[in-house]
């Protein structure tokens, strides 16, 4: 069975669907926040400091997208409207920037660890989080259909 067959039948269930659609669009921004900071870090040079917020903000650009679009989408829009889900969105992305920049900056050198590991590991933990914040915080469904 493909991939997308399987995002076909997840849509009829509404949290199954959701888990599947967000682990396949976090899977992607995962690649490309993986990705856009290892290649700055690791082929171009730039500090992992700097890195990680040019990986972050690429990231961020693309998840938001991905989460209206396709993971939370609704056929009776959403409870909020687009500048509150920005602002609601923005305050978690920082939350976890915030955490995943200390925790890159601290536990490597306490631990005795590479700040990739470090880093691999914070972004797998802060996931579910995500996940349930997402759904109930941000993208959450109009509970009344508007009239069109």
């Amino acid at each position: 069975m493909l991939l997308s067959d399987h995002v076909a039948r997840a849509r009829r269930s509404t949290i199954a669907g959701q888990g599947l659609r967000f682990a396949v669009a976090g899977g992607f921004v995962m690649l490309v926040y993986l990705a856009t900071t290892s290649l700055l870090a690791e082929v171009i040079g730039l500090p992992f400091e700097v890195a990680l917020p040019i990986g972050f903000a690429v990231a961020i650009c693309t998840h938001f997208t991905l989460q209206r679009v396709f993971v939370w989408r609704h056929d009776h829009g959403y409870a909020l409207a687009l500048r509150a889900q920005v602002i609601r969105y923005l305050v978690i992305a920082g939350a976890q920037y915030g955490i995943t920049a200390a925790i890159t900056a601290t536990l490597p050198s306490a631990l005795g660890v590479d700040t990739e590991v470090v880093y691999l590991v914070t972004a797998v933990l802060l996931t579910a989080t995500t996940f349930l914040l997402m759904r109930s915080r941000v993208f959450h469904h109009n509970e009344q259909p508007s009239i069109v």
